[in-house]
């Protein structure tokens, strides 16, 4: 198969959420508008055989057309401590909650029919291909071996989409851009401008999105810090958000990395407090999780 060709699977979910995303606009309100403050919850849990929903609201799937709605695809991936087995955290974090909490947001806040559990998938399963939109998290310690490096490679340049979140600091950075450079020797990573569409796709945004780990967070506020004074306080490497995407020969966005952030604590931790719910979950991690979703299934 030419690099160019989208597999079939990928290129049926892609035309099937490109055609339901035109809805969205007509049906997504601000979200100040449609949010209620987190939901009254204990975290979810995983255990052996599953996790629980720790009090995610469930929905209805469509009977009708059962197979055509966005599945939130987690990546499994090996480290250099633990492998990717339950063993090995870093895969998992923020997992479930971020996870299940965003497919509710999905499906509340918009006309697309969400899968109520998500997946976790990892790079050498063919199900893989099943999924146009993929994300990664915490990969400070990622491995991939030659058939994950070749399978993610292919999943890329056949219209796959991977949304990587939660490192900081350039030595997370650099240790991910040389896992990246397996796959991809002869490409090199864009850093996006706000002036870039995907900081304004649905939601326009005020600036670049930085969102903190709820706990780091509260460490600025008990010690009467803004978060602003509380990042500016660490060296300065952690100050600046940076979004950058690798694209292929056509120039569409295959990879979005969103270094020196957390937007899936702000998916994870929505209940943690109000606070941090409307400086960040509301103001930040949700809108831009739908602009890079709706960018990277529309583009």
């Amino acid at each position: 198969m030419n690099s160019h060709e989208l597999k079939p699977s990928l290129l049926r979910k892609r035309i099937l959420f490109g055609g339901l995303i035109l809805f969205l606009l007509a049906a997504v309100m601000t979200i100040g508008q449609i949010f209620d403050y987190g939901m009254k919850r204990g975290g979810s849990q995983f255990r052996e055989g599953g996790y629980d929903r720790g009090g995610v609201p469930e929905w209805d799937d469509d009977n009708e057309l059962p197979n055509d709605k966005f599945t939130f695809a987690r990546i499994m991936y090996s480290n250099s401590s633990s492998g990717w087995g339950r063993g090995g955290r870093s895969w998992r974090t923020d997992f479930p909650d971020a996870d299940l909490n965003f497919s509710f947001r999905l499906e509340q806040l918009t006309a697309i029919k969400t899968d109520k559990d998500g997946v976790t998938i990892s790079l050498t399963d063919p199900a893989l291909f099943n999924y146009p939109f993929v994300f990664m998290s915490d990969p400070r310690s990622i491995e991939l071996s030659g058939e994950e490096i070749k399978n993610l490679r292919t999943y890329l340049l056949n219209g796959g989409f991977l949304m990587v979140d939660d490192f900081w600091g350039d030595e997370m950075w650099n240790h991910f851009q040389s896992v990246m450079k397996e796959v991809f020797p002869d490409r090199e990573y864009r850093q996006l401008t706000f002036e870039h569409e995907i900081f304004r796709a649905v939601f326009p945004l005020e600036k670049i999105p930085q969102v903190p780990s709820h706990d780091a967070a509260e460490r600025g506020r008990v010690g009467g810090y803004t978060y602003e004074d509380t990042i500016n306080a660490h060296p300065s490497e952690l100050n600046t958000p940076n979004f950058r995407a690798w694209f292929d020969d056509d120039d569409r966005m295959m990879i979005i990395a969103c270094h020196n952030n957390d937007l899936a604590d702000g998916w994870e931790e929505e209940a943690y407090k109000v606070w941090f719910f409307r400086e960040f979950s509301e103001k930040y991690s949700y809108p831009m999780g739908i602009n890079i979703l709706f960018y990277a299934m529309t583009h």
